[in-house]
């Protein structure tokens, strides 16, 4: 059974829909990659941010993106939140932002 990928909510799904081209199209293979080997994506394609939040690295001409995601039972993958990357590290709002979705993520399917 193959991994399936869904979205946080229509915001973060629009806002993936409207990265500069090249930068989709370099998220569109990542996400296929995700979809066939899911948690055995690794780097430079994926990587580990702990506590089950995960980044998706895509990269193009017009820059890099920084896509965050987790994954729930059932191989299920949540894309959280996504930004646009001007700096070397990985800003600390960008990264709470994330880490708050994902909490309630699993919170919220922990319910059901």
């Amino acid at each position: 059974m193959k991994w399936t990928v869904e979205y946080y909510s229509e915001n973060v799904q629009d806002w993936v829909s409207k990265m500069p081209v090249g930068i989709r199209a370099a998220y569109a293979k990542l996400t296929g990659l995700l979809v066939e080997f899911g948690m055995d994506l690794r780097l430079p394609h994926s990587r580990a941010m702990g506590d089950g939040l995960f980044e998706l690295r895509p990269k193009g001409r017009e820059g890099i993106a920084r896509i965050f995601y987790c994954t729930l039972v059932g191989k299920r993958i949540v894309v959280l939140h996504g930004f646009i990357k001007k700096t070397e590290e990985t800003p600390r709002k960008e990264l709470e932002i994330a880490t708050r979705r994902m909490k309630e993520v699993k919170n919220e399917r922990q319910k059901r």
